[in-house]
């Protein structure tokens, strides 16, 4: 999966049958909050999304990063997928 950093917007970004589907970030210290998903109009493949946090939980296990779900859907992937629960911030729970 190609997914860029586009660190001026703060997101990251990869390209889907030629629309961007974005994933919102901010840095506090070591931790990186996953703020909102931009989806293209009419998109719901699921399959995809979690592949997509699949492989940013990935850059944040190299970076070493800290990661502080702020939507439920990203919540919901931390539930669904409990081997990157120890990207979570000590005292977070999901």
């Amino acid at each position: 999966m190609d997914i860029k950093d586009n660190t001026f917007a703060r997101q990251f970004e990869i390209m889907v049958d030629g629309k961007l589907l974005s994933l919102e970030y901010s840095f506090q210290e070591k931790k990186i909050f996953l703020t909102r998903i931009n989806l293209p109009e009419g998109f719901s493949d699921e399959d995809f999304i979690t592949n997509f946090l699949k492989n940013i939980m990935e850059i944040a296990y190299e970076r070493k990063l800290k990661v502080v779900p702020i939507l439920p859907k990203i919540a919901l992937f931390f539930r669904k997928n409990p081997t990157y629960k120890d990207l979570l911030p000590p005292g977070i729970k999901i």
